[in-house]
């Protein structure tokens, strides 16, 4: 499989993180195009399959955009104002159009880890 999937997990809770909106921006020197905005399901995933595929599968920079604060302080976590995290950028760079890139997101009030996942 090609394309651009991602996936969230909540480190802090154990779980899948459900209902965090994620916007994909493709970059372009100073130019930043938004490409999409999902929303993460029951398993933490984002329904309808990759994020980039096909066509719009193409090298370049791109940036996802994790709305991670709301969804934190609808689970319930009490977060300070402002939050430690709330919006949570990941840019990375799309070398290889014919492999799989995975990009997934574990959170928790105070940290996050990403990778490049298979």
């Amino acid at each position: 499989m090609t394309g651009l999937t991602t996936h969230v997990l909540d480190t802090a809770r154990g779980c899948p993180a459900q209902g965090i909106v994620i916007d994909l921006f493709r970059l372009d020197g100073d130019s930043r195009t938004q490409i999409t905005s999902v929303v993460t399901n029951g398993d933490g995933r984002v329904d309808g399959g990759p994020l980039l595929t096909g066509d719009s599968f193409r090298t370049g920079t791109y940036e996802l955009v994790f709305h991670a604060g709301d969804y934190l302080r609808r689970s319930g976590t009490a977060l300070p104002e402002p939050a430690f995290l709330d919006v949570i950028p990941i840019r990375f760079g799309i070398a290889d159009t014919t492999a799989h890139y995975h990009v997934p997101l574990l959170i928790s009030p105070y940290g996050y880890s990403t990778y490049r996942g298979s």
